[in-house]
């Protein structure tokens, strides 16, 4: 699996345990459950299901593989329930508790859509303002859509580009600026604003403009000033070095022949992608912001946000199926008995949840300390119905079945391609130097048998495993300041990619062939 196809599996197996459930025939039979909104009487039912749920999460957790996890449950503008679950860090003692520090990965993209509603709120932004007047870099290969791109749709997952466009970069070494110029040559390959797409450089893109707009550093400084000063988040963070340095931190895991492996903090993912996914909190914290949304802008009798402006990140923009739409950094789930308004996050070795009852008054974050495969979701969406009073099944086992068979035929595709009998390369004619407005130079040469790239501008090197007649299959060299990184990636292959040759059997270009990494570099 690639960094990215990671990341991936992360909605898709999401997608299945919080749309699969609401589309089960028997909602639509169901007449709304008249459940009760009062607290008291949401607090018994709460209460009640703690005992079940403890037991069927730790169970989860051991099918899925996860050494730690942190919950917390809101209700009545209160953290109500607050617990840590196994160990902060694989083949070690030290326990998780409700304080212990993890990613929150793409649980950030709310955090966003706040400040983004809080800009708008100030009046230094208007979610028509067209995104090429406020950053002139951000170019979209298609001129019309590039100009007619405007700061709602930064954060709405519609932008009509091929999910996870261009992410992988960050872990070669691209700097933002690098990624959201990398945009002007990605390629349209949806509807632009009619069909689900999910991206971060669009995020990225918008944090930047924020931080334009508000005359701060970062978006790093617009979220603490805006969101995490007023909360008192003081947990929360925005950097590696931030989360690697607290006292009571758990380590990411990823999985690895069903084996929790810790994974290393590092710059270059999530904390590259900025906006879009580089939030560290812990549970305390994460009830603060969930109190925040519960409370429609108001915290603690201050206005943070305007309910006018909040409601704007919480309204549906594109269907991701009949009853499942996103919004603003947001997922919307329609059920019998209410919406749920959610969003999970995966980095390399953390999963989260972060969702809300805005009718019922009940948030539940999830934060886990191993590569999301669904139990964060699968785990709330078992909380979520059995406080609304819909109907019921096992969502843990939905998101794990699902999650073997997508593993399954990963391993599947990988076994074939190694069974393979393969004609001599003639690595010595794919030798050379070959560049593009994205990646710059990037020079092919070979070391002993192997064929290796460099990228110059980065100092990146890639090692490539023929998987077909000019074809490769890429990996991250382990070597100096990409040791870390390729630790967290493991064995995983980046993108395959082709030489291609012309009439008389010269190389002229080199085409990287996964879609969300569609570079292609002519010969120098």
């Amino acid at each position: 699996m690639s960094v990215v196809q990671g990341l991936r599996a992360v909605l898709s197996a999401a997608t299945i345990v919080m749309a699969g459930t609401v589309a089960m025939p028997s909602w639509a039979q169901q007449a709304p459950n008249a459940q009760a909104t009062d607290p008291q009487a949401l607090r018994a039912r709460i209460d009640g299901l703690i005992p079940a749920f403890e037991t069927y999460f730790q169970d989860g957790m051991k099918s899925f593989q996860v050494p730690g996890a942190a919950i917390g449950i809101v209700l009545d503008d209160k953290l109500i329930y607050a617990k840590g679950f196994g160990v902060k860090e694989q083949g070690k003692p030290d326990p998780v508790r409700p304080e212990s520090i993890f990613q929150i990965g793409s649980t950030t993209k709310a955090f966003l859509s706040a400040a983004l509603a809080q800009a708008v709120d100030a009046g230094r932004l208007a979610w028509s303002d067209r995104v090429s007047d406020l950053m002139p870099e951000f170019q979209l290969s298609d001129p019309w859509i590039g100009r007619e791109f405007r700061v709602l749709d930064l954060s709405a997952q519609r932008s009509g580009l091929t999910p996870y466009v261009n992410d992988s970069l960050a872990v070669l070494g691209y700097d933002r600026t690098s990624l959201i110029r990398s945009l002007r040559t990605a390629p349209i390959t949806l509807s632009f604003r009619s069909d689900f797409t999910y991206t971060n450089i669009t995020h990225l893109a918008a944090g930047e403009i924020l931080a334009r707009k508000a005359g701060q550093g970062s978006w790093a400084d617009v979220v603490k000033a805006g969101i995490l000063d007023p909360l008192g988040m003081t947990a929360t963070s925005a950097t590696a070095e931030a989360i690697a340095q607290a006292p009571d931190h758990a380590m990411g895991h990823r999985v690895d022949k069903d084996a929790p492996v810790p994974v290393p903090f590092h710059p270059a993912f999530p904390y590259a992608v900025g906006a879009a996914g580089n939030l560290n909190s812990n549970i305390p914290d994460m009830a603060k912001w969930l109190r925040l949304q519960l409370g429609r802008g108001q915290f603690e009798e201050r206005i943070v946000v305007s309910e006018k402006n909040l409601d704007e990140t919480w309204t549906p923009r594109v269907a991701l199926g009949e009853r499942l739409s996103y919004a603003l950094g947001w997922l919307v789930s329609a059920t019998p008995n209410g919406r749920i308004i959610w969003h999970n996050g995966g980095t390399l070795g953390f999963g989260a949840h972060a969702g809300f009852l805005p009718d019922r008054g009940v948030g539940i974050v999830i934060l886990t300390n191993a590569q999301n495969r669904g139990l964060p979701d699968a785990a709330a969406q078992w909380l979520y119905d059995r406080i609304l009073g819909n109907p019921t099944v096992d969502n843990v086992a939905l998101a794990l079945t699902a999650t073997r068979e997508r593993e399954a035929e990963e391993q599947a595709k990988a076994k074939a391609s190694q069974g393979k009998v393969y004609a001599e390369q003639d690595l010595a004619s794919l030798a050379g130097t070959y560049g593009s407005p994205v990646l710059g130079d990037v020079s092919a040469s070979i070391e002993g048998e192997t064929l290796r790239l460099r990228l110059e501008e980065t100092e990146a090197v890639l090692v490539l495993t023929p998987v077909d007649r000019d074809t490769f299959a890429a990996r991250l060299v382990p070597e100096g300041a990409y040791e870390p990184v390729a630790r967290m990636a493991g064995d995983e292959v980046l993108t395959r990619i082709r030489f291609e040759r012309d009439e008389g059997g010269q190389v002229r270009r080199m085409r990287w062939l996964d879609p969300s990494l569609p570079q292609v570099l002519e010969r120098q």
